[in-house]
């Protein structure tokens, strides 16, 4: 059964489920005791002498402490008995709901933290196939509900405890109207186990709504952006509304479904407890005279155990109804049916000689019959730089989520220094590898927290050292905070060339020995390309660089040149080589720079290029500028936000100068 994973984290705790069950035996103990002095009582203030006689022994039992006492003293010891048995009954309940309680937290933690670990551990490939939505209302939600079931399990172990000691008395008084009653009780539970099988219907009905409500959620505000530019939030507050609606439709039919068990049982309980009184008379007549405290007694007990019974058979509507959480949260934990990396054991230390791609072919594992890769050979020496090239879809950045073993190749190897990459400690291998790619993740946290997320150590003077070399001090030195500013989700307070040089003082602060570098300027706008190209240059000083190249004007500089095209290796070698072979390399080249094919000036394409972004700038603060003049601002606020852009347009004007006339002297070559 799928809730066998909640035993095992129950196991961890034994003394806390043994105290638990002393507890509610405890409780159960007092409550029946209690219970059963509650009828001599009764007999005593009516005028009614008690005659046990004849009477079953346990009644002689629990009456032969006050045997001593006569009268109105034998009265008050028997009612402060009965007070101090309830007391003490309450006293141990609420200990062991305490007790219980604090169990189901624990193992809501131990469920959450295994969940965090296996999600940290698994591979890239099982994010391709799950949608986080999905994950997180696992690792929220649904196990919550699924820990909630050890509590049930251990409120129901405790009401069981109970039930057994009232019929133990029940028994103890007349084994004849106890089987009466348990035939009777029989039909009651009947009744119940139609909302019981409803519930589990319920659960998951709920379950699976919770999820697609956590997924819709997720994605619309993950791609707000695309909503607003689309003009779509009215289509999606319809939709989500929707979700919302059928969620909290099928939380209140699975509500009402569980709130009907007790009263249902309640009366199907009185019924049968007239039914039982009935048969005492129709089959104990001659013993009901003489027995009235014996009778008395047992319709007090039976109507103390009634409760009970709803309250088992509430608690099993509970477990049907998050019964589905428990199978989801058994298959989120599993680990068998998902993809782990296998770590070696050789703790990697820095290159030496190079990294060998040898003969690789690689699929993904969910589409094991496309091939990416195909025999693809490929040596890089230390301290160079090899570019991939290619059109979309040749299989370049697959090859460079190879080299830190995001995946591993279905032939082939990779080794560094002649050692299989698959058998150094993965761990140790990715600190020493610093990835740039075009869609850089920023957490939202503080620009220093960002640039140190590698090396957490790192001191101020090594983050500022790092964010000069980056090209980044100067928009830092800007920013309200400084280096203290938080910068949003995913970095969305800064433009994306900043954004990319937040990127590269993270790396230079890593100090990689190797540099993978994924299209890290390919989204960008001219100027901005050309800060991070620059920075790019002083981050790969030194290093050994795999770099995957859209614009083949930033690799021309590199050692060598791959060119891929449908997963294969077509061409090697340097920029000026390829060019002069005229093969697919140069192709590309004349595709990208056709209008110099055509006979236009390079020196007129940076003129083009450096007014378009001038005038766009210019524009801007024209703008803002107007703004001011004309007395249109309503707050201090807004108007030092548009000085602030304004001086921005008119710094970016310079920097789009500079590198214009820089440029032009080497296009005057």
């Amino acid at each position: 059964m799928s809730s066998r994973f909640l035993v095992k984290f129950a196991k961890r705790y034994p003394a806390w489920i043994l105290l638990t069950i002393i507890l509610g035996f405890s409780g159960g103990l007092f409550n029946g005791v209690g219970t059963a002095l509650i009828a001599p009582i009764a007999l005593n203030l009516l005028g009614i002498d008690l005659n046990l006689e004849g009477g079953p022994p346990i009644l002689k039992t629990i009456m032969g402490p006050f045997e001593g006492l006569t009268g109105n003293s034998r009265l008050a010891a028997m009612a402060l008995a009965i007070i101090g048995l309830i007391v003490l009954k309450n006293l141990a309940n609420y200990t062991s709901t305490l007790v219980s309680s604090a169990l189901s937290r624990r193992i809501t933690c131990d469920l959450r933290e295994t969940g965090l670990q296996l999600l940290l551990e698994v591979d890239l490939d099982f994010y391709s196939q799950m949608k986080v939505g999905d994950l997180i209302n696992r690792l929220g939600g649904e196990t919550g509900r699924a820990a909630g079931e050890v509590g049930t399990v251990l409120g129901m172990v405790m009401t069981s405890i109970n039930v057994l000691v009232f019929l133990a008395l029940l028994l103890a008084l007349s084994w004849k109207l106890t089987l009466a009653s348990t035939v009777l009780m029989a039909l009651v539970a009947g009744v119940n186990q139609y909302s019981i099988n409803r519930a589990k219907v319920f659960g998951k009905n709920l379950s699976e709504l919770s999820k697609v409500y956590s997924i819709g959620v997720l994605e619309t505000l993950q791609g707000i952006r695309l909503v607003k530019a689309t003009g779509n939030e009215i289509r999606e507050y319809q939709k989500l509304r929707q979700f919302i609606r059928d969620r909290e439709q099928a939380d209140f039919q699975s509500q009402a479904n569980s709130a009907a068990i007790g009263p249902v049982g309640e009366v199907t309980g009185i019924v049968g407890l007239i039914g039982i009184v009935f048969l005492g008379r129709l089959f104990f007549a001659n013993e009901i005279e003489a027995l009235s405290a014996v009778l008395f007694s047992f319709l007090i007990l039976l109507q103390r155990l009634l409760p009970l019974i709803s309250q088992l058979n509430r608690a099993r509507g509970g477990l049907a109804n998050n019964a589905a959480s428990v199978e989801i949260i058994n298959d989120f934990l599993r680990r068998d049916n998902k993809p782990f990396m296998k770590n070696g054991s050789i703790t990697y230390g820095a290159l030496q000689k190079g990294i060998h791609f040898n003969h690789l072919s690689f699929a993904y594992p969910t589409q094991p019959d496309k091939a990416v890769l195909n025999d693809i050979n490929l040596y890089l020496p230390r301290g160079t730089t090899l570019a991939l090239v290619g059109a979309s879809g040749a299989g370049k950045s697959t090859l460079a989520d190879l080299l830190p073993r995001f995946y591993d190749p279905l032939s082939g190897c990779i080794t560094l220094d002649g050692i299989d990459l698959r058998e150094f400690e993965i761990a140790s291998l990715r600190r020493v590898m610093g990835i740039v790619s075009q869609d850089t993740f920023l957490f939202n946290n503080s620009v220093r927290s960002n640039i140190a997320y590698a090396r957490p150590d790192a001191t101020d003077e090594e983050i500022i050292a790092a964010a000069k070399r980056a090209n980044a001090w100067e928009f830092i030195e800007r920013l309200p905070k400084g280096f203290d500013t938080m910068i949003g989700d995913r970095g969305v307070l800064l433009s994306g060339g900043q954004r990319q040089r937040l990127a590269i003082a993270r790396a230079l602060v890593q100090d990689p020995d190797i540099l993978i570098l994924d299209e890290a300027t390919s989204a960008l706008d001219t100027v901005s390309e050309r800060l991070v190209q620059a920075a790019i240059e002083e981050l790969s000083r030194a290093r050994t660089t795999l770099v995957i190249a859209h614009r083949l004007s930033t690799v021309q500089k590199a050692d060598q040149i791959a060119v891929l095209d449908q997963g294969c290796v077509v061409e090697v070698g340097r920029h000026e080589d390829l060019l002069r072979k005229g093969g697919y390399y140069a192709r590309l080249y004349q595709m990208q720079f056709a209008d110099q094919a055509q006979g236009v000036p390079a020196y007129n394409q940076l003129l083009i290029k450096a007014s378009h972004e001038a005038r766009t700038r210019l524009n801007s603060m024209i703008g803002s500028l107007r703004l001011l003049t004309d007395d249109l601002i309503d707050t201090p606020e807004e108007q030092q936000e548009l000085l602030e852009e304004s001086y921005s347009s008119a710094m970016s004007i310079l920097n789009t100068i500079e590198l214009f006339e820089n440029s032009t002297k080497v296009a005057k070559k």
